[in-house]
């Protein structure tokens, strides 16, 4: 590998020359950096803004309490003030240590709908329709049961079920039941109506986040270096071609020299194509940045997934609240860990999965409920003390499009991010129609025994308006931002469907910026496959 070394230029150290430098060790740099170095003759640079991923609250499931919102493993992005969430901004986690959001994020493996993929292709992207796109989704995955036609077992992302058990939980899918969504074994087969748990990326109780998965196996290739604490600055950029990097390792300027791919996610990967002169010519010139393309739609298609967390007090049946509500309950919680990793500290965030259609003119589910065992006012704050459930449900394909903007030309300074949710009519309309539905499930003959009584939003509120109102008071992201360096084949899009920036060589984009559309589900796996699908054509090319 090429040693670093000190040179003339302002001082910077030089890290080198290098086949392809990776923005982002997240979950799509990491398979980047396992599939490219597979190739003894490349040489790959990986880097990463954080730190190492050696830190316990990672890999204990319950852990994403105390990553989110934590300097140490976390940006710490707000949004901009919210219209449609009547003025609210929302706090916007991201990872910025090894392994990303992968290493915070709520563990659920979920693909998507076959629709979604079908979608990008007939936008003219050739090769990302579902078929393309299911033999990459099982090529990386380790799944505990299932195999062909649609899972696969020998990759390196573990996926498992949650070691869990909760009665009331069955019971909410039984009901389910009520309103025609069938009982299902897989999310994961390109239709996900139905109920189901989730499964996740664990292992034994424990995260297996994309650090474990595709860097753990393959530290020792001598064609590969990892970095961290290495922020990138600005793209180099000479005659037409993306020739290297400018960043701060561990707070010296320093330079790489290579093709660059970033992976940097839908916030971190604009502010960076924005701070090197691609972007809207406006916003540059705004912050005397020389303008090297002006691409208006870098940052902009900002999409993602908004929850309306409705709640509701039970009675008959345990929940978190209640458990954890003593120290004995919370010593029955640790031993049940620390003997089984099993129990409330090896849960996701979300447990149950439930997707149905909120109006009966959409051909696929449109809606997607989180159902938890637990309540509380707002993420980071205690538990109620009273028995109660969330039956969190989100628009699985809004309409509502926002934006990445740098604010500074300071690299080190936060973007814009507003994400303009619930600006439309019909995402209010699903919005009210969600609530209903959510009353509609905790109204069944099943739930009955439970007498469940809805406390927020609250049952007094009943017309269209009323509910959209009371949607923008108590939803919050559910941290899938996508799009913002948009696939396609049109004039406006940032990258063409072999992910190669329009009008500069040397440069790909590998993460859910690439998007068109959002998935109808979380986002991980498709983060995943979106970098096989990456690494496979920079290898054809090659």
């Amino acid at each position: 590998m090429t040693t670093i070394r000190r040179v003339s230029d302002g001082g910077r150290l030089d890290l080198g020359r290098y086949s392809h430098i990776v923005v982002g060790a997240g979950s799509a740099g990491c398979v980047l950096a396992n599939r490219l170095s597979a190739d003894p003759k490349n040489t790959v640079l990986l880097l990463e803004a954080g730190g190492s991923d050696r830190y316990h609250w990672i890999h204990i499931p319950v852990g994403y309490l105390y990553c989110m919102g934590n300097p140490r493993t976390d940006w710490g992005y707000s949004t901009e003030a919210e219209a449609g969430l009547n003025g609210r901004r929302l706090a916007y986690p991201r990872g910025k240590v090894m392994g990303g959001c992968s290493s915070i994020n709520g563990m659920i493996y979920m693909r998507g709908q076959a629709a979604d993929y079908d979608g990008w292709r007939q936008l003219g992207n050739v090769g990302w329709g579902w078929d393309d796109v299911l033999p990459l989704f099982r090529r990386s995955e380790n799944h505990h049961a299932m195999d062909e036609p649609f899972h696969g077992q020998s990759g390196e992302l573990r996926v498992e079920k949650q070691r869990l058990s909760w009665p009331i939980l069955d019971a909410i899918r039984e009901a389910a039941e009520e309103l025609g969504v069938p009982q299902i074994d897989d999310f994961n087969a390109g239709d996900n109506l139905g109920s189901s748990y989730f499964e996740v990326t664990q292992k034994s109780g424990l995260r297996f986040n994309a650090v474990r998965a595709f860097l753990g196996p393959i530290r020792h290739r001598g064609n590969l270096r990892i970095l961290t604490k290495a922020q990138a600055e600005r793209i180099r950029i000479e005659n037409g071609r993306a020739v290297g990097l400018d960043l701060r390792l561990d707070g010296r300027p320093a330079t790489a020299h290579g093709d660059v791919v970033l992976s940097a996610g839908a916030i971190g990967t604009p502010q960076l194509l924005q701070l090197s002169g691609i972007g809207p010519g406006d916003l540059l010139r705004r912050y005397g940045i020389d303008v090297v393309l002006d691409r208006p739609g870098v940052g902009a298609n900002l999409q993602d997934h908004l929850q309306i967390r409705t709640a509701f007090r039970i009675e008959g049946a345990r929940t978190l609240n209640e458990w954890q509500a003593t120290l004995l309950g919370k010593a029955q919680i640790g031993l049940q860990y620390a003997l089984k990793r099993s129990g409330p500290m090896a849960m996701a965030p979300s447990q149950l999965g439930i997707f149905m259609k909120s109006d009966p003119r959409f051909e696929t589910a449109n809606i997607e409920f989180h159902v938890q065992p637990l309540s509380l006012d707002r993420f980071g704050e205690p538990l109620h003390s009273f028995p109660a459930i969330t039956v969190s449900v989100c628009n699985l394909r809004p309409e509502s499009r926002g934006h990445v903007r740098i604010a500074s030309a300071d690299p080190f300074a936060a973007p814009a991010i507003q994400p303009n949710y619930l600006s439309t009519e019909g995402d209010r309309e699903v919005a009210a129609a969600s609530i209903r539905a959510a009353r509609r499930l905790m109204a069944t003959r099943r739930l009955e025994r439970y007498r469940p009584e809805e406390f927020k939003p609250g049952a007094h509120l009943q017309s269209d308006a009323e509910l959209a109102e009371a949607a923008g008071d108590i939803a919050t992201t559910i941290f899938h931002p996508v799009g913002t360096a948009r696939m396609g084949v049109d004039p406006d899009a940032v990258v063409d469907p072999q992910l190669r920036l329009r009008g500069l060589e040397g440069l790909r984009v590998a993460d859910c910026s690439i998007m068109p559309t959002i998935v109808s589900g979380n986002t991980h796996a498709p983060a995943v496959m979106i970098a096989e699908k990456a690494a496979e054509m920079m290898r054809a090319d090659t």
